[in-house]
């Protein structure tokens, strides 16, 4: 994406401290934060604490693999999570976030710290925010990140919505960022 002027980073643009959900917690009680939050999605933690990132859950997470199957309310976030995750650092350029989106066909971005815990979340809407604001992002670069994000994939997806991208993220930081996976 070109820039107009000066360059943003996704701790400029996320919104900090998101709401999480923990592997144990019930898809009912995800699905009623989604509500509170106007959100449909979630980072999934290990502990509320740390907020070590394990996943994410989408309100596509629980109409696929709860509702459709006819699952319990019960059932815990970690058994229908999408657990390989595209996410970002606070320091990676708005730039690389966007083109992860594009490339993942995500709309949604969790920003972690080295430690792989959760400290932010960037979606979709936030660029489109940003650009519409300011000069510093080019509006038709915007336009292809949304075009390739809402575009139909010509190969299935079976299980998992969001995908790892751990080559891209190691290429925008300067330290290595390890994509971590749930158990």
């Amino acid at each position: 994406m070109a820039f107009k002027e000066g360059t943003m980073i996704a701790r400029d643009i996320m919104t900090p401290d998101p709401r999480c959900v923990t592997e144990r917690d019930s898809v009912q009680a995800a699905a009623r934060l989604m509500v509170e939050l106007h959100c449909g999605c979630l980072p999934v933690v290990e502990d509320m604490e740390r907020k070590h990132l394990v996943g994410m859950v989408t309100d596509r997470d629980l109409a696929v693999r709860v509702i459709a199957p006819g699952k319990p309310v019960d059932t815990p976030v970690g058994e229908v999570m999408s657990v390989d995750v595209s996410c970002c650092t606070a320091d990676m350029r708005v730039e690389d976030v966007e083109d992860i989106m594009a490339q993942r066909r995500v709309r949604r971005v969790p920003v972690v710290d080295d430690r792989g815990d959760c400290v932010g979340i960037i979606a979709l809407a936030d660029i489109a925010r940003v650009a519409e604001a300011s000069e510093t992002l080019d509006d038709r670069e915007v336009a292809r990140v949304v075009e390739h994000v809402s575009e139909r994939s010509d190969t299935a997806r079976t299980e998992v919505d969001i995908g790892v991208f751990p080559e891209r993220l190691a290429a925008a930081q300067p330290h290595p960022v390890h994509p971590w996976r749930a158990r």
